[in-house]
């Protein structure tokens, strides 16, 4: 009941923080007016540097493969492939009356091979078949991955029917393989914190050489 009858107090406490805040806010601004423009885009550069360790730290490296093999009989159908819920490829398969014996046709057949970078741990693989006269086929898989390894994901794609495997067992990533999509996930963080280093060094040096005038002129 006082405050609802007095609400003067209450209005003046309020008035009084956004002086204190706009007052701090101006000293800051003029704190930051002082500081040399080259100082201030070191401190840009290091702020970005430090941002890019964090993204870099936060994101899981691509550290393993996928290798996908289809064999299919259609003569066209749209192949869609998704890695947890994203979609990784998306294509059209494309396939050839196969003759037996050299002779008379016998069937359609097709294949299709692609690897994918995928980072290390457990991972759910669905793939999609739309056949060009509309019937749709579809099925899923999980797999886990090691570190620096490739597994091949069969798949076979009939018309009333697809089916997945894994492959054999996990073979380790050779170092040509891998050179493509693993050198930033390997050498990212080497590079970064250079970047970083280099420019702290450089933003130290300018200081040392600034801070002395800096002084002789305010004490002038």
């Amino acid at each position: 009941m006082d405050q609802e009858q007095n609400p003067a107090p209450v209005q003046a406490r309020a008035s009084e923080i956004r002086a204190r805040a706009g007052a701090l806010w101006r000293r800051a601004t003029a704190q930051i007016i002082r500081i040399p423009v080259t100082a201030r885009v070191l401190l840009g550069f290091l702020l970005l540097a430090g941002i890019l360790m964090a993204a870099h730290t936060a994101l899981p490296g691509k550290d393993a493969s996928l290798r996908l093999k289809v064999q299919h009989g259609f003569r066209t159908a749209q192949f869609s492939m998704w890695i947890d819920g994203d979609l990784a490829y998306s294509g059209k398969l494309i396939g050839s009356p196969a003759r037996k014996f050299g002779l008379l046709p016998s069937s359609i057949q097709g294949s299709l091979s692609e690897t994918f970078p995928i980072s290390s741990g457990a991972h759910q693989v669905r793939v999609r078949i739309v056949s060009d006269d509309g019937a749709t086929q579809e099925n899923s898989i999980k797999g886990d991955f090691t570190r620096n390894s490739q597994r091949t994901l069969s798949v076979n794609a009939r018309r009333n029917d697809v089916s997945l495997n894994w492959q054999g067992s996990e073979m380790p990533v050779t170092e040509s393989a891998s050179a493509g999509t693993g050198w930033f996930s390997r050498y990212a963080g080497t590079l970064l914190m250079t970047i970083a280093g280099s420019i702290v060094s450089a933003l130290t040096g300018y200081m040392i050489r600034e801070l002395p005038k800096q002084i002789g002129s305010r004490s002038q």
